[in-house]
């Protein structure tokens, strides 16, 4: 059976769109949406959602997939599958979706095995609360129809 960091396959939720799950409570990582929100093109604004790993749309993920169950990184859902991905397959990801040398970025990061990306990861993940303050995400009225309680 896959484990948390790979693709996982499961159950429907009503979302069309891959969705960018995070801490809704660490700065680190609302500097991150924050990131993604002012590099992503205009053409790929309507493929991309965010959601608070704590709100109910990410209840809901856990719920369909028990083995984030814990997790506390960055998720991202992918409808189509529907699958989620966590950790770098995540972050990556997220990446992938800003489109021109950050896909370039994102194809040579995974070049780099998991194991060594993850640890990676994992050492920032650590060190989120220290690296940044506590931050409230607070989007553009533009911005806000793409966040999901």
């Amino acid at each position: 059976m896959a484990n948390a960091t790979d693709t996982l396959v499961s159950a429907r939720l009503p979302e069309t769109r891959s969705v960018l799950l995070y801490d809704g409570e660490c700065g680190f990582c609302a500097g991150s949406v924050q990131f993604v929100l002012r590099h992503e093109p205009a053409a790929a604004r309507a493929r991309l959602a965010f959601a608070p790993l704590q709100g109910p749309f990410g209840s809901r993920v856990r719920a369909q997939f028990p083995e984030l169950i814990g997790v506390d990184s960055v998720v991202w859902y992918d409808p189509s599958g529907p699958s989620v991905r966590v950790r770098s397959a995540a972050a990556l990801a997220a990446v992938a979706h800003l489109g021109g040398v950050w896909a370039v970025a994102a194809a040579l990061g995974r070049l780099v095995p998991r194991p060594l990306r993850d640890a990676v990861y994992d050492l920032i993940a650590r060190r989120r609360f220290e690296i940044a303050a506590p931050a409230c995400l607070l989007p553009t009225p533009e911005e806000r129809s793409r966040f999901l309680s």
